[in-house]
This record gives C-alpha cells, structure tokens and sequence, in this order.
C-alpha cells in the first residue's frame, strides 16, 4: 500500500480498511442515527473515541424557555414595586413554582448527563 503526503494538509495520512456490503450498511445506519453526514469524519471519531454522543437538547430549551419566562415576571414585579411600592403574594408564588419548576428541568438534565458517563 502507497501512502501519499499532501504538504500543507493537516490531515496528510491515509489509512485503507475494507468491509461488506453489510457493514457498510451497517456504518451507514448508525451515522444516520447521530446526525453525521461524513463517513471519514464519523470513522475517525469511532476509532480515536470509541463512541459519539448525540444530545436530545429537546430538555435544555425547554429550560430556557422557562427561565426566560420567569425573568420576565422578575422584570414585571419589579416594575409594579417600583411604581406602587407594593408586590402581591400571589405573584411571588407564581415565580417560585416556576422557579420549581427550573429545578425539575436542571434535575432532568444532570440525570441524564450523568447516565452518559456510564
């Protein structure tokens, strides 16, 4: 086998392996299953990681989506004290259960961030 070295290329070693038809397939499958387009790309990751991860973020914007909305009532009761000096219970209630609400999505992710260290 002749290995060819490109100048300037920071990638400038080949290597060569074969496999079936069903492997292919196979590779193919699985680099479909993590969203990688690029067979070399998703080989070399394989072989120099053992494993790619793919993250739902589904969970993660959906806490963005609920922390905005409770620093936005942060901003609307501090808007209302400083114009009437006064904040009502039930508001302060409804940002706790929202900030409670934040907890449960930050406990959701850790969780399963931690089940990818396994």
């Amino acid at each position: 086998m002749e290995v060819i070295l490109i100048k300037n290329l920071k990638r400038n070693v080949s290597i060569l392996f074969r496999v079936t038809a069903s492997e292919r397939e196979l590779i193919a499958k699985k680099m479909e299953a993590v969203g990688i387009n690029n067979r070399e790309a998703y080989l070399r990751k394989m072989v120099l990681d053992g494993y790619i991860v793919r993250l739902d973020l589904k969970e993660v914007r959906n806490m963005l989506r609920l922390l905005s909305n409770a620093a936005n009532n942060v901003n609307q009761i501090a808007k209302r004290a400083n114009e009437t000096r006064s904040v009502y219970s039930s508001d302060i209630q409804d940002l706790k259960k929202e900030i409670d609400n934040i907890k449960d999505q930050v406990s959701d992710i850790i969780e399963v961030l931690k089940s990818l260290r396994q």
